[in-house]
């Protein structure tokens, strides 16, 4: 495969609110040969395609830490979850093509509906994982299996694994590891905002049984009884987090739990109203409560980020309105909770890998993958270029 060079170019590594300038970038296959100011590029051989990337910047390629692959998104998302099992595998490419074209390279699924593929009962989305691999057009991908709630809590969600007790939550959360998620997916929201749906002692037995067999534990919890229940309990991270006092985020903080904000999928809602599927589970009133809730995820990041909480960005996509390659959305809305530019993009690159543990994730570097992509303009001054992808690496 012949090289690349571009000259010209802007470079952010997302660790500092300062571009670097008049760099060259070679790039040889998949991996990048060698970084370094415009002028002193080593000879890029015979043949070789030479880039002039001049008013471009160069980014690592994002990670999107909250998505769900297997589906479409929309503003009828949650019908689509019973959309026929190739229909979903369909979506799956298509969003897989959209996220490259967007330069998101790695997408972290937090849940996908059960199917049978190929003999095999799983979450579909394992499915898709595995397909994927070694395959340079598609993210990587790493995968929960299907949520896991409490019995009874969220009525009408039937992709909901249901776990009666304590004892059954464990079972469920054992069964997906054997199915071969990276990662499991607690349900926390209940009908009671300051009760957890599970003890903190239920989460804590899930958390050391998937560390036994090297996998984190996740929460989605948007009310404060179940995100300290899940905080206390050891879970990795925290999905959404929209209800986070002052003392959760010191407690978040101790804990090194980390906080993945999907606020851009609450922008998506504004204006929905009634014509949503929201409206099933949060009540016919569920529009006009958006900028509710949304102002108070805001000012929960806030508090996270003033303590100290590291914070990763996620879309959404799939399972809520937004659909995959948006997750400049949520760079831009980390900005407006508070987060400068170049925060907001860390959380949507190695902040990202980080929570992932994977440390080439989010990051470019000589040698490393040439996983990074150009947009047009200056991102730590406008976060809006990330929307104006030019060139893929």
């Amino acid at each position: 495969m012949a090289r690349t060079l571009y000259r010209n170019l802007a470079i952010t590594d997302a660790r500092s609110p300062d571009l670097v300038l008049d760099q060259s970038v070679l790039v040889d296959g998949h991996h990048i040969a060698w970084m370094g100011p415009t002028g002193n590029e080593p000879d890029p051989g015979l043949g070789a395609r030479i880039i002039d990337a001049g008013g471009a910047t160069l980014i690592p390629g994002m990670v999107d830490s909250h998505s769900h692959v297997s589906l479409p998104g929309g503003s009828h998302w949650i019908a689509r979850i019973d959309d026929p099992t190739d229909q979903l595998l369909e979506v799956a490419e298509e969003n897989g093509r959209r996220l490259i074209d967007a330069g998101i390279r790695w997408a972290r699924d937090v849940g996908s509906p059960t199917r049978e593929v190929d003999g095999r009962t799983r979450a579909l989305t394992l499915t898709v994982r595995d397909r994927w691999a070694g395959r340079r057009d598609r993210p990587y991908i790493r995968a929960a299996g299907t949520w896991i709630g409490k019995e009874g809590a969220l009525p009408g969600a039937d992709f909901l694994v249901q776990a009666s007790d304590g004892d059954a939550l464990l079972t469920a959360a054992e069964h997906q590891l054997d199915d071969g998620a990276d990662l499991i997916k607690l349900y926390m929201d209940g009908p009671d905002t300051d009760t957890p749906v599970f003890t903190e002692h239920e989460v804590r037995r899930v958390v050391l049984a998937a560390a036994e067999r090297g996998a984190p534990v996740t929460a989605h919890a948007t009310q404060i009884g179940g995100t300290r229940a899940a905080v206390l309990g050891g879970v990795r991270s925290i999905e959404h987090g929209d209800s986070i006092d002052a003392d959760l985020a010191k407690a978040m903080a101790d804990f090194d739990t980390f906080m993945v904000a999907t606020h851009g999928v609450m922008k998506s809602w504004l204006g929905f109203g009634r014509t949503t599927t929201l409206d099933r589970f949060a009540g016919s009133d569920a529009g006009s409560r958006i900028e509710g809730r949304l102002e108070a995820a805001r000012e929960s990041t806030r508090l996270a980020h003033a303590a100290g909480v590291r914070i990763a960005a996620g879309s959404d996509f799939g399972g809520g309105s937004l659909r995959a390659g948006h997750l400049a959305w949520e760079v831009e809305s980390l900005v407006e909770a508070g987060l400068q530019p170049w925060e907001a993009l860390a959380a949507a690159t190695w902040r990202g890998g980080e929570l992932l543990g994977e440390e080439d994730a989010g990051v470019l570097r000589a040698g490393g993958a040439a996983d990074g992509f150009l947009v047009h303009g200056d991102p730590l001054s406008d976060p809006a270029a990330l929307w104006r992808v030019w060139h893929v690496l």
